[in-house]
């Protein structure tokens, strides 16, 4: 196999990987916010089960723990469709390569892969922005329970 036979190939496979590594780094992020938001449920969880304050307390308690637990399931869908975004992107790269191995000429193989790549990076984006704006109501609601005291 020439020289350049392999340059193509590895330019036609390895491209797509870039997308893996931005990809790759959202998914760091998410995580990241997806631990916070379990801690944060565990410690609400803790002080409703030691709580021996008034039932308004405890009741702002439950709707932070709602709030948390709306955060970290929005967070979960987040970082299911950024894997699968990356699923898609390495069949992509399989099938780029076996085409100029083959030397097959199906370019258009890898463009639903590609097409459903970009598909669930556009729906962990937007789980990912729905759990700021539910993260900004639970601050709203704990400033608030502040101002009330």
């Amino acid at each position: 196999m020439p020289t350049s036979s392999v340059a193509q190939i590895l330019t036609a496979s390895i491209a797509p990987v870039i997308v893996i590594s931005g990809v790759g780094l959202l998914l760091l992020s998410i995580s990241n916010r997806y631990g916070r938001a379990l801690d944060r449920a565990r410690l609400i969880m803790r002080e409703l089960h030691s709580s021996t304050t008034s039932s308004a307390e405890i009741r702002h308690l439950e709707e932070q723990l709602q709030h948390t637990h709306q955060r970290a399931r929005l967070l979960r869908l987040s970082m299911t469709f950024g894997a699968l975004s990356i699923f898609f992107v390495s069949f992509m790269i399989l099938s780029l390569f076996v085409e100029q191995v083959f030397r097959l000429g199906t370019d258009y193989v890898a463009l639903p892969f590609f097409a459903a790549c970009l598909i669930c990076v556009i729906i962990s984006m937007y789980y990912f922005i729905r759990d700021s704006t539910v993260s900004m109501a639970a601050l709203e609601l704990e400033m608030s329970s502040v101002q009330r005291q």
